[in-house]
């Protein structure tokens, strides 16, 4: 099957009519769940972004209470989808603040439970490199708000 460039289906979708325009989003909405969560974002969680920073939070927290440490391997693997559902939100949002706060939270929750992971290589790196791209996205914020983020950045 052919796609279409982005440029066009903007053009073809400034030819329809409302109705169909909802149509067609509904029908986007039921065929992947990340549509659908993207869907849900833009329409209730983006005119309040503290609260949806907040929400992310919450459920960052909630995976790390739940993590299982019985066995490196699964904890290995929690703690990556945990970072794949904190992107996740960052994704949605696509304010690097968002994604500021969203991976230094995680990186405190992380640092938090280090005890089950502080000889892991694999962990360890993964750790790192968040703290790189915290620090990459920092740079491209407010010099007050760099100031702020730093500070919680030497923290971890």
């Amino acid at each position: 099957m052919e796609t279409s460039s982005i440029a066009a289906i903007k053009k073809e979708l400034n030819q329809l009519h409302q109705k169909e325009l909802v149509e067609l989003c509904l029908r986007l909405s039921k065929f992947k769940k990340t549509n659908k969560e993207l869907a849900h974002y833009i329409l209730f969680e983006s005119q309040d972004e503290d609260r949806y920073i907040q929400k992310a939070k919450d459920e960052i927290s909630l995976r790390f209470a739940e993590m299982p440490t019985n066995s490196l391997f699964f904890t290995t693997k929690y703690i990556r989808k945990t970072l794949r559902i904190a992107k996740l939100y960052a994704q949605y949002s696509k304010l690097v603040q968002t994604e500021i706060e969203l991976l230094l939270h995680f990186c405190f929750e992380l640092k938090a439970c280090s005890s089950y992971w502080i000889k892991y290589q694999a962990i360890e790196n993964l750790y790192d490199r968040q703290l790189e791209k915290i620090q990459k996205d920092i740079s491209k914020l407010h010099e007050d708000l760099q100031y702020d983020y730093t500070k919680m950045l030497e923290e971890l």
